[in-house]
C-alpha cells in the first residue's frame, strides 16, 4: 500500500512514492540470523536502504544489532529516516555508494561488521516516481540518476556518446542483439532534436526491433533503459569494487545476502565469492599451506531463486538471485582440511593390498564435509 510519513516533530513529509515489498525477506533473515544473533552487540550493513523494508525487519528481529544504512539517493534516506526514527539510538544513516563502506565504517569507527545486505538493483520509490525516469511505461525527463545530486544524466549520455559507444554500452550492459540498430535510431533522431523524454527514447528503440523479436521478452525498451541506468550509475564498476570490500569487514562467522537482478550483477557476485570459497595452494599437496585455505563457504546451492508464493505477492522479485556466504576461522578450516586428508589417505591405503579388506572400510559418507568450495555446495534452499 502507498505510506504518508512523517518527520520527527510530526510534520508530514507527503506520499511516499509507490509501494515498497521487501524482495525474499525471510530468506535474508533466516541466512542474517546466526551472525546477527550471537551475544552481545552486533553489527549490519544495509548497503542498499532504499525504503528500509529489509533494515526495519533486522532491526526488529535483533534488538541488539546496530544498523548502519547506506545510499546514494537522499529520497530514500530521508523516507528511510522516518520509518526507522524509532531505532534511532542504534542506526547510522549514510549518504553514500556502497563501495564507500571502507570509508564509512572508518568514519563511524567500526573495525568489522557481522553482516551484510545487498539488494541490487533500482529500488520501488525510484520505478514508481515518473519524474526519475527509471520506467519506460511513463513519461519523464531522461535522468535515471540515483543520486540526484551529481553525475551524468541519461539524457546527456543518449545525445553526446558516439555510435560505437552506445552501442557497445547497449549490447554488453543490456545484452540487446539489436544494439547496432538502436544506436543508429539515437543518433538519427538527436541530429533533428535533443532526445530528452523517457517515452520518446522508448518509442525509437521500439521502432529499431524488428516485429517479431518484439512479441516476445517483454517491453523492447527494457535492456536499453537498462544499460544506461547501469552507465549512468556506473553500478556494475561500482558493485566489482564494493563487494571485496564488504566481504574484507566482516568478522569470523560474518555473513553477506546479495540479492541480483539480472546477469550481469550475479556473474559479479558469483566471481567475488568463488575467489573467496577456493584453496590457493598447489593441489597435489597433502595438506593445506597454512594461509591459502578457504576463507568463506557459501551458504547456498548456487544462485537461489524465489518462490511461487514470493513471485506472486511481489512480482518485482521475479528475476531475483540470491547468493550468500559465511566467513571462516582460518585455523578451524585449516584443521579441517588436514583432518580429512588424513583420512581419505587412511582409506586410500586401506584399499591397498595386504592392509585390510574393503569391507572394513569406514562408509566415506561418514567422513567430515568441508560445505566449501563450489556453487553446489552450502546450506542449500
Amino acid at each position: 500500500m502507498t505510506e504518508r510519513l512523517t518527520n520527527g516533530v510530526g510534520v508530514e513529509m507527503g506520499e511516499l512514492r509507490g509501494t515498497h515489498v521487501p524482495v525474499l525477506l525471510e530468506r535474508c533473515l533466516e541466512l542474517l540470523a546466526p551472525a546477527l544473533g550471537r551475544p552481545g552487540r552486533t553489527v549490519h550493513v544495509d548497503a542498499t536502504l532504499g525504503l528500509a523494508g529489509h533494515a526495519e525487519a533486522v532491526l526488529t528481529a535483533h534488538p541488539d544489532t546496530v544498523l548502519i544504512g547506506l545510499d546514494r539517493d537522499t529520497e530514500a534516506l530521508a523516507h528511510a529516516r522516518v520509518r526507522l526514527a524509532r531505532f534511532a539510538d542504534r542506526i547510522h544513516l549514510e549518504h553514500a555508494v556502497y563501495d564507500e563502506l571502507p570509508e564509512v565504517l572508518d568514519r563511524l569507527g567500526y573495525p568489522a561488521v557481522d553482516g551484510v545486505l545487498f539488494d541490487l538493483g533500482v529500488s520501488s520509490l525510484q520505478l514508481d516516481a515518473p519524474d526519475r525516469g527509471f520506467a519506460y511505461a511513463q513519461d519523464a525527463p531522461l535522468d535515471m540518476r540515483m543520486d540526484q545530486t551529481r553525475g551524468v544524466t541519461a539524457e546527456e549520455v543518449v545525445n553526446t556518446y558516439s555510435h560505437p559507444d552506445l552501442a557497445r554500452l547497449l549490447r554488453v550492459y543490456g545484452e540487446e542483439k539489436f544494439a547496432g540498430k538502436i544506436a543508429s535510431a539515437i543518433i538519427r533522431e538527436r541530429e533533428r532534436a535533443r532526445i530528452t523524454s523517457s517515452a520518446r527514447l522508448a518509442e525509437l528503440v521500439r521502432e529499431s526491433i524488428p516485429a517479431p523479436a518484439r512479441r516476445t521478452g517483454g517491453h523492447p525498451a527494457k535492456r536499453t533503459f537498462q544499460a544506461l541506468r547501469i552507465e549512468v550509475n556506473r553500478e556494475l564498476a561500482v558493485l566489482e569494487t564494493a563487494l571485496p570490500a564488504a566481504l574484507d569487514k566482516l568478522t569470523v562467522g560474518g555473513r553477506m545476502v546479495v540479492l541480483s537482478y539480472h546477469s550481469l550483477e550475479d556473474r559479479l557476485t558469483k566471481h567475488a565469492l568463488a575467489d573467496r570459497v577456493r584453496s590457493k595452494g598447489p593441489v597435489d599437496l597433502p595438506v593445506e599451506l597454512p594461509g591459502s585455505g578457504p576463507t568463506f563457504r557459501l551458504l547456498s546451492r548456487g544462485a537461489e531463486l524465489p518462490g511461487e508464493a514470493e513471485v506472486a505477492a511481489n512480482p518485482r522479485a521475479a528475476s531475483v538471485r540470491l547468493r550468500a556466504a559465511e566467513r571462516l576461522d582460518p585455523e578451524a578450516a585449516q584443521q579441517g582440511r588436514t583432518d580429512r586428508e588424513r583420512y581419505r589417505r587412511r582409506v586410500k591405503a586401506m584399499h591397498q593390498p595386504g592392509t585390510g579388506s574393503p569391507g572394513s572400510v569406514t562408509d566415506p559418507a561418514s567422513a567430515p564435509g568441508d560445505g566449501i568450495g563450489t556453487d553446489e555446495e552450502g546450506e542449500g534452499t
